[in-house]
């Protein structure tokens, strides 16, 4: 089960994005959660552990390339995506260079390109934990017996806004 994290400062984006991953068949299961102030979201990340995360670029708090360099440091393994309707050059490149991030998705996105990304960034996810040499953490572990024990347990079914379906 992957956990992303995506933030962006306009609450109809963070909707929109999060209703296109909610489509994707691929990536059905994935726990994902949203926050529109970077700062809320870095604490987040410091409580439990993403796999991937999508942020803004341009955000009043913070822009998105300083909120994945703090993740970086906090959070190495975890796969940095920007998302920006920017075409400037300079953005890219301090991103790249700073942030170590591992894709650049364009306002408004494909919704194949979108899914492909971050398929792709969960991927790389798997690579760097096993390149870093790290064991799974404790949550993963018990949520891994829990699911053996009772299978679909950890399987959360949203309707189309959300919502959890019981």
């Amino acid at each position: 089960m992957s956990r992303i994290l995506l933030v962006d400062d306009e609450p109809n984006m963070l909707s929109a994005l999060q209703r296109a991953l909610r489509q994707s068949k691929a990536l059905a299961g994935a726990q994902i959660e949203t926050f529109t102030n970077p700062f809320d979201a870095l604490n987040r990340i410091c409580v439990c552990e993403f796999d991937l995360v999508v942020s803004d670029f341009m955000m009043p708090e913070m822009t998105g390339g300083d909120f994945l360099q703090a993740l970086k440091d906090v959070a190495p393994t975890t796969v940095r995506i920007m998302l920006t309707a920017s075409n400037d050059f300079r953005t890219a490149m301090t991103a790249i260079n700073e942030a170590h991030v591992f894709r650049f998705i364009s306002k408004p996105w494909q919704q194949a390109e979108l899914e492909q990304n971050i398929l792709q960034g969960l991927e790389e996810r798997q690579r760097l934990l096993a390149e870093a040499g790290q064991r799974p953490t404790a949550q993963e572990l018990e949520a891994r017996r829990l699911e053996q024990e009772e299978p679909g347990l950890l399987h959360v079914r949203r309707s189309d806004d959300g919502s959890i379906i019981l």
